[in-house]
C-alpha cells in the first residue's frame, strides 16, 4: 500500500507541475482534467503525508528509548509512543478506506426520476414529498436543484418528476437513493382512517458527459407538441414541448418546462444521455452479479428499499436494517444519518471484499 501512496504523490506533485505550465493554463479542457484529477488525490495525499510525519516521530521516539534517561522522561517518551502509536493506526486505517475502488461517478452531477407506483393520487402525492425531501437535503449539502420536467396530478402531487441535483460528489451520496420506497399511512381523502400502502420508485443517474455517450443527430427522432398541465390541459398555445426517441435503444425522453424549444431540447438531451448511459452501465453490471450484489444501492431498482412509517414516525432502511423514529426529519431533508450508514456499509464490504 505504500507504494502506491507514493506513487499517488509523485503524481500529486507532477500535476502541480502541469498546471503551472502555460500551455496547459491556455488549454481549456487539459486544465479542468488536470485539476479535477488533482482534487481526486488531495484527500489521500495529505493523510499519507500525515502518517509519514507520524511514523518519522514514532520513529525518533523509538529511538531516544535507547538513550539514558531519567525517570520523568522515561515516562514521558513511553506516552509519547502509545499515543503517536494510535495516531499511526487510525491513519492506516483511513488510508485503506481512501485506497479503496472508487466509483468512477462518484464526482458527477445526478439527474433523478421519481415516480409515483402503486397507489393511485397517494403514490403521486409521496412521489412529491420525496422530491422535496431530496431538495431540501441537496440544498442543506449546498447542491443545486433543476426540475427538468414535472407531470404533475390533480392533487398536487407528480405522477413523475425529473429533476437534475449539482454539486461536488453528488452521486456519491444519491446513488443510494436508487429503488422502491414504500410510505404507510392514513390518505387524507381516507374518510374510514384506514393506513394505506403506497410506493414511488426512484432513479439516480449519474450525468453522462457527451465524450463518455456517443450520441449522434441521425440517430435522435425529434417531435415537438404544445405543453400540457395536469389532466392533459394545453397550458402553452407554441410548440415549446419537446420529445427525442433515440431509435437504437427506444429510449424516449419529454421535455416541457421551459417556454423555449431550444433550452426543452437542452433540458431533454441530458437526461436522454443520463438514461443511454445509465443503460450501458446496468448491462454491464448484469455480467458482475457479485459486485452488483456487493454494491450497496445500485441492485434491481424494482427491490423495496426504504420503508416510511406515519403512524410510528419511523423510517426504515431495509438494506442495512436501520430504523430511525426520525420520520419529520427526515422528510425535511435530515439524511445524513441514513446516507452516512449506507457509505459506511459500502466501505466495509470493499474492505471484506479485498480481505479476501
Amino acid at each position: 500500500m505504500i507504494e502506491r501512496l507514493q506513487t499517488l504523490e509523485d503524481r500529486y506533485e507532477k500535476l502541480n507541475e502541469l498546471l503551472s505550465d502555460p500551455e496547459i493554463i491556455s488549454d481549456t479542457n487539459k486544465l479542468r482534467e488536470y485539476s479535477k484529477e488533482q482534487a481526486g488525490l488531495q484527500e489521500t495525499v495529505d493523510a499519507y503525508r500525515e502518517y509519514k510525519e507520524v511514523a518519522e516521530q514514532l520513529k525518533d521516539a523509538r529511538a531516544m528509548l535507547e538513550d539514558r534517561l531519567d525517570a520523568e522522561m522515561e515516562s514521558m517518551v513511553k506516552e509519547e509512543i502509545s499515543e503517536l502509536s494510535t495516531q499511526k493506526q487510525d491513519l492506516e486505517e483511513r488510508l485503506k478506506v481512501l485506497m479503496l475502488p472508487k466509483d468512477p461517478n462518484d464526482d458527477k452531477n445526478v439527474i433523478m426520476e421519481v415516480r409515483g407506483a402503486a397507489g393511485g393520487d397517494e403514490a403521486a402525492l409521496f412521489a412529491g414529498d420525496l422530491y422535496r425531501m431530496y431538495a431540501r437535503y441537496a440544498e442543506a449539502q449546498g447542491w443545486k436543484t433543476e426540475v427538468i420536467e414535472a407531470n404533475a396530478n390533480d392533487v398536487g402531487g407528480y405522477k413523475e418528476i425529473i429533476f437534475m441535483v449539482t454539486g461536488e460528489m453528488a452521486y456519491s451520496k444519491m446513488k443510494f437513493e436508487n429503488g422502491a420506497h414504500r410510505v404507510q399511512r392514513v390518505p387524507e381523502t381516507e374518510s374510514g382512517g384506514r393506513i394505506h400502502t403506497s410506493t414511488a420508485t426512484v432513479v439516480v443517474m449519474p450525468e453522462a458527459e457527451e465524450v463518455e455517450v456517443e450520441v449522434h443527430d441521425k440517430d435522435i427522432r425529434v417531435d415537438t407538441f404544445a405543453s400540457s398541465g395536469p389532466g392533459g390541459q394545453s397550458v402553452n398555445t407554441t410548440m415549446s414541448a419537446v420529445r427525442l426517441t433515440h431509435e437504437p435503444t427506444g429510449i424516449v425522453v419529454s421535455c416541457q418546462d421551459e417556454k423555449s424549444q431550444i433550452k426543452n431540447k437542452e433540458k431533454a438531451m441530458k437526461v436522454l444521455r443520463a438514461r443511454i448511459y445509465d443503460k450501458y452501465q446496468q448491462e454491464a453490471r448484469a455480467e458482475y452479479d457479485e459486485n452488483r450484489k456487493s454494491a450497496v444501492g445500485t441492485g434491481d431498482r424494482s427491490e423495496r428499499i426504504r420503508t416510511y412509517n406515519f403512524p410510528q414516525t419511523r423510517v426504515t432502511d431495509h438494506r442495512i436494517g436501520l430504523t430511525l423514529q426520525k420520520l419529520d426529519q427526515v422528510l425535511q431533508g435530515n439524511m445524513n444519518e441514513i446516507i452516512d450508514a449506507l457509505l459506511i456499509e459500502e466501505q466495509t464490504k470493499k474492505l471484506e471484499q479485498l480481505g479476501e
